[in-house]
């Protein structure tokens, strides 16, 4: 029973975070805007494009280790992983983000995180 749980956790975390880089690079406006800290109209989109090519490779990283190299060393990512939705917590709520987005989703996020990393490593 906890072997399909951990698969399935870590499987829709890392298309979840596949699918928000994608749509950093689609749409990235409005994808910084949900993230919790709006860009500005006319600022750099490089940033945002960074952002959103490094969290869609961690979910082509993670959907890899999982198929190719098996649980206990995605469970070793989910658990290194876990430390960027910490520090985005830290960084909405450091530049005028509420502590809404920041709690309920970045620290909420990271706690997931750890979760599907402890039921992968008892797997």
């Amino acid at each position: 029973m906890l072997t399909p749980v951990a698969y399935g956790l870590a499987v829709l975390l890392n298309l979840l975070i596949l699918f928000i880089g994608l749509r950093f690079l689609l749409v990235p406006q409005a994808s910084a805007a949900g993230y919790g800290v709006p860009a500005k109209k006319d600022g750099d989109t490089a940033y945002l494009t960074i952002k959103g090519l490094r969290d869609a490779v961690y979910g082509i990283l993670g959907l890899a280790l999982l198929v190719f190299v098996g649980a206990r060393a995605e469970a070793w990512f989910m658990l290194v992983v876990a430390i960027i939705p910490f520090f985005d917590t830290v960084i909405v709520l450091r530049n005028g983000g509420t502590k809404a987005v920041a709690f309920g989703i970045h620290f909420a996020t990271a706690v997931t995180v750890l979760i599907c990393a402890a039921l992968l490593f008892l797997v």
